[in-house]
């Protein structure tokens, strides 16, 4: 019993579970993902995720623990932080958080009362579940106050963002989200938090790649706290990470953490986390963050080209976010018609949109995943224009679009198997 226990392999313990595997395995090969939240790991990475090291439970922080038998837990987080910090320029990193989620979480433990007036940036406009939203704790647990994008611009109204802080006296101003495609002005949000003496807090999920790839500006040197997770731009294993360099706040979050918001901490994700981590601190990782927004406005470029709008009229990241009402489809129609040719996206509000999902008129596109698998200009070119075509056949006869999606199966089988994804 014991012998089987340790040596079944899955295939035999769980047929189930296998096959499923094999079958996402299979589904990430042959289709192309354009999901702007997802990538794809490095051999490395998922050889850390799927470690032993999972069998080890440990509470507290390195060198502090509240088991024994930590040595190389300890070598394993410690280098997370180490790397994170020198990535990031920070004088203050904790990696333990589960996720992106849970790492607002603990700044909001660490810093708020319930009640509290937080101000971020609306979900409509861009900003995240984890920023206030009423379904989610933070929207019922803190009184939220939303900023919104200009109308015609889609940006960021600044002027406006003052002019709340000043009305509302907010204790925490939070910048970032999951679907803003624009650089944000850190400074300008920095002194509007100094005009309040509110904690500002930039979650940079989204585009930490971008900033640890050099190619796009970094919000440390101007927010008191910055959040974000390990995956996305930063291709890595699925968690989160606060940094800081406010020396009055180091041990206000590490408690925060642990034992305030979360247990025991997950000791396969952070070896993950550190190996994307130290991939990051390469000069192949700048050329893929580079390569990234390049392709992101490539595509955007495309799209806008073929007559379909983009939100802001373009990107400065991975994001682009789609207005497919401008071709006369909501956001699951779009995406709906994408996956009839094994292109995964997902329908995504944008600003000033219904509050009901089913009427979305966004479609939410990024360029991480497929230029980590190796697409560059010309893949995004033909990528863009798939995506145009088989929008335009939804308002053609039958025998038209079938004819689209047969011949756009077709080239997308050819770039995937062009550019595998692991042996």
């Amino acid at each position: 019993m014991t012998h089987a226990y340790f040596n079944d392999p899955l295939e035999h313990r769980d047929p189930l579970i296998f096959n499923a595997l094999e079958n996402e395995k299979k589904r990430q090969q042959s289709q192309i993902e354009l999901i702007a939240s997802e990538n794809s790991v490095s051999q490395a990475s998922l050889e850390a995720i799927g470690s032993l090291i999972t069998n080890k439970t440990v509470e507290g922080y390195p060198g502090k623990r509240f088991h024994g038998g930590a040595d190389f837990a300890d070598i394993v987080e410690q280098a997370a932080i180490d790397r994170a910090k020198a990535l990031f320029g920070c004088e203050y990193a904790n990696v333990q958080p589960h996720s992106g989620t849970q790492a607002n979480q603990a700044v909001f433990f660490s810093l708020l009362q319930p009640g509290d007036v937080v101000l971020s940036l609306d979900l409509a406009a861009g900003g995240h579940l984890s920023h206030g939203a009423k379904p989610n704790q933070s929207g019922r647990w803190f009184t939220i106050v939303s900023y919104g994008v200009d109308r015609e611009t889609g940006r960021i109204d600044y002027d406006n963002v003052a002019k709340l802080a000043l009305e509302h006296r907010p204790k925490l101003i939070i910048s970032g989200g999951s679907s803003y495609p624009r650089e944000i002005d850190f400074v300008r949000m920095r002194e509007i938090a100094n005009t309040v003496n509110a904690t500002y807090l930039v979650d940079m999920a989204h585009f930490a790649g971008l900033v640890a790839a050099g190619v796009h500006p970094t919000p440390v040197p101007h927010a008191d706290i910055v959040t974000c997770t390990t995956t996305k731009t930063l291709r890595g294993s699925r968690g989160g990470l606060i940094l800081t360099n406010r020396e009055d706040l180091f041990k206000k979050l590490q408690p925060a953490v642990f034992p305030g918001v979360q247990g025991s901490a997950h000791l396969a994700t952070i070896a993950g986390k550190a190996v994307c981590l130290g991939e990051a601190l390469t000069d192949e990782f700048k050329a893929y963050g580079a390569n990234v927004k390049a392709n992101a406005r490539l595509l955007a470029e495309v799209l806008q080209a073929r007559g379909v709008r983009i939100v802001s009229g373009g990107t400065d990241t991975h994001v682009v976010l789609v207005d497919v009402s401008s071709i006369n489809l909501t956001g699951q129609a779009a995406q709906d018609a994408l996956s009839t040719i094994n292109i995964t996206s997902n329908k995504n509000p944008i600003p000033f949109d219904s509050a009901r999902p089913s009427e979305w008129k966004g479609l939410r596109l990024g360029s991480s995943a497929g230029t980590t698998r190796g697409f560059g200009a010309k893949a995004f070119e033909t990528i863009g224009h798939l995506i145009a075509d088989i929008f335009a056949a939804q308002a053609a006869d039958e025998a038209t679009r079938t004819a689209v999606i047969e011949k756009s199966q077709a080239i997308v089988t050819r770039l995937c198997a062009d550019f595998p994804i692991y042996a």
